[in-house]
C-alpha cells in the first residue's frame, strides 16, 4: 500500500505514508502500517514520528495513528479555495430534495474522478462516493461524462491514465469501447453507471460547463436497482441538467484548477 511512497523523496515518501494510513479508513496500529511497508521498520517509524509532531498524524493513547487535524485545516481550506462545491451547495442540496435521491457533485483530478460533495436524500440505500474520495472515470456516470466533454488533446494523456479493471460484468475493459460511449454521451448529453461500478447502483450524470464551454464538473443522480431501472433514470433528466447549467452559469468567475 505504501509503494507509490518509494518515489519522489522525502515528501513524496511522507505522502505516501499519510495515503497508506488514510487507506486502512481507521485507526491503525504500526505493526500493521510495518506490514504493508517498504521501509524498515527504524525507517518507518522515524517518519510517524515527525509527521506526528507536525500534527499531520495523530497517536492516539490506544498505540493507533490516525490523520491529524493539520490534515482536516488543510482539507477544508481546499475544499473552499480549489472546489467547486462551496458555490455548488445550495443547488446540490435542492437538487437532492427535489428528487429524493442521493447527489454527487466531481472533479477530475490526475485522470480520476474525485467526489467533492454528496447529498444523501434516503437511507434506504448506500453509494461507496464519499467527498475526498477517489475513483476510476472510466466506470462512473460523473467520470464519463467529464472525459466525453474534454478537449480532444486533454482526453487523450487522461485516457491512459485509466486502469480499466473491471469491477462488475458491466465495466468497461478497454479504450475502445470506452470512447465509442463517449461520443454516444456527448451526443446525448447525459452520462449513466449501468452498474459499472458498484453492484446495484446506477446512476445518471450531466457536464458542468463554464461560460466558455470547458468541463468544470459533473453532477450525478444515484440510486439503487431496487428503485429505479436505468432506463427510468430519465425522469431526472431535466431537473439534472438545469441544475449543472445554473452550477455552470454561477461558476463564470470561478478559477477551476488546471
Amino acid at each position: 500500500m505504501i509503494q507509490q511512497a518509494c518515489s519522489g523523496g522525502t515528501v513524496g515518501k511522507a505522502l505516501g505514508i499519510l495515503d497508506c494510513v488514510a487507506g486502512f479508513g481507521r485507526p491503525v496500529r504500526f505493526s500493521e502500517l510495518l506490514e504493508v511497508s517498504p521501509y524498515p521498520k527504524a525507517t518507518l517509524y522515524r517518519f510517524l514520528k515527525t509527521l506526528t509532531r507536525q500534527d499531520m498524524l495523530s497517536y492516539n493513547q490506544n498505540g493507533t495513528y490516525w490523520l491529524g487535524t493539520r490534515l482536516m485545516r488543510l482539507a477544508h481550506e481546499a475544499w473552499k479555495t480549489a472546489s467547486l462545491a462551496p458555490l455548488a451547495r445550495p443547488f446540490v442540496e435542492a437538487l437532492a430534495d427535489r428528487v429524493g435521491e442521493s447527489v454527487h457533485l466531481a472533479q477530475l483530478d490526475s485522470g480520476h474522478v474525485l467526489f467533492i460533495d454528496k447529498i444523501k436524500a434516503t437511507d434506504q440505500f448506500e453509494t461507496l462516493a464519499r467527498v475526498g474520495q477517489v475513483a476510476p472515470a472510466y466506470c462512473t456516470g460523473v467520470g464519463k461524462v467529464m472525459l466525453a466533454h474534454l478537449d480532444p488533446n486533454r482526453l487523450e494523456p487522461v485516457l491512459k491514465q485509466q486502469s480499466f479493471f473491471q469491477y462488475t460484468k458491466a465495466t468497461h475493459n478497454s479504450a475502445r469501447g470506452l470512447i465509442a460511449e463517449l461520443e454516444q454521451i456527448r451526443r446525448n448529453g447525459v452520462a449513466f453507471d449501468r452498474q459499472e461500478h458498484e453492484h446495484g447502483i446506477i446512476s445518471i450524470a450531466a457536464p458542468i460547463l463554464n461560460p466558455d464551454g470547458r468541463v468544470i464538473g459533473a453532477l450525478s443522480i444515484a440510486t439503487s436497482t431496487t428503485r429505479h431501472t436505468t432506463e427510468g433514470l430519465e425522469v431526472f433528466r431535466a431537473a439534472l441538467l438545469e441544475t449543472a447549467e445554473k452550477i455552470g452559469e454561477n461558476a463564470a468567475h470561478w478559477q477551476c484548477p488546471a
